[in-house]
């Protein structure tokens, strides 16, 4: 499976999402959240100083955006960016992607470790923000929780866990708690999940950076499809006129200095088996 290139020139793409005919993403390291038109025309919705990263929306409408150095979680209503819950208490070290479910509650990851000054990976946990933007523990021991995914039912939650090279799954109860730990899949041959994204089948895209790729699995692990890419890639999506367009978000580098120099970040695309399910 080829890709075409939508856009080009992004600093470092992340939590990439498709919502209202528009793929939206954030350029972390441009410290911009935009939202991309079919044409790869690239508009800036909101500025956050601290690292923007994973995105979602309340029922309302509103725009939920990770504000990863300053472990903060953003409400932007369109004219005003608002902190909607403080996650500094909690969570052990920079926040990156979540998921926000169907009733507007929110998980979120954090690395845990210092990864650009080349620490040693540390278990991290995954935080629970409920509407109210009050805030828990939602699940401990995660080896850098990342790319997240919720099932159409609601019922089922899996993460990536990036230096587990995993996908884990949970249970959710009504109440939004997680338990019945599992692995959903390991990914195989040195490849890692980064970003993930759900499809209509039950099957699971990964981008992984380790290997250049973006992988499709099913619950077991057993791989259907693969895409050889160039560089890294560290997201990906599903969405397009008929859902079944696969985005990646590929980039020469993660490392901030690196990502702004050179500005190596695309938005690849092809045409997956599947179409999207559910939340992206």
């Amino acid at each position: 499976m080829a890709t075409t290139t939508l856009a080009s020139g992004l600093a470092f793409g992340e939590g990439p999402r498709w919502h209202q005919d528009h793929l939206w993403l954030s350029d972390m390291h441009a410290h911009e959240v935009l939202k991309v038109s079919t044409d790869g025309t690239l508009t800036t919705v909101v500025t956050v100083e601290n690292q923007p990263s994973g995105l979602g929306w309340l029922p309302n409408g509103d725009l939920l955006v990770v504000s990863m150095t300053n472990r903060q979680l953003l409400r932007w209503d369109g004219a005003e960016l608002t902190i909607h819950a403080k996650l500094n208490k909690l969570a052990a070290f920079h926040c990156n992607d979540m998921v926000v479910d169907a009733a507007g509650r929110a998980y979120v990851g954090n690395f845990g470790f210092d990864l650009n000054a080349g620490e040693s990976p540390r278990p991290a946990e995954l935080l629970c923000v409920e509407p109210d933007g009050s805030v828990r523990v939602a699940a401990e021991q995660l080896l850098f929780a990342n790319g997240t995914v919720i099932t159409p039912d609601g019922m089922t939650l899996i993460v990536a866990e990036t230096f587990g090279a995993r996908l884990s799954a949970f249970d959710i109860d009504p109440d939004g708690n997680l338990s019945n730990r599992r692995i959903w899949a390991d990914l195989p041959d040195g490849a890692v999940p980064d970003g993930i994204c759900l499809d209509e089948a039950g099957g699971i895209w990964s981008a992984s950076p380790t290997t250049n790729e973006c992988l499709r699995q099913v619950e077991g692990g057993h791989v259907t499809h693969r895409i050889e890419l160039d560089q890294g890639a560290y997201a990906c999506t599903l969405g397009g006129e008929g859902g079944d367009t696969l985005f990646i978000l590929t980039a020469a580098s993660s490392q901030p200095e690196q990502c702004i120099k050179e500005r190596s970040g695309k938005i690849e695309v092809c045409q997956a088996p599947h179409s999207r399910a559910g939340l992206p």
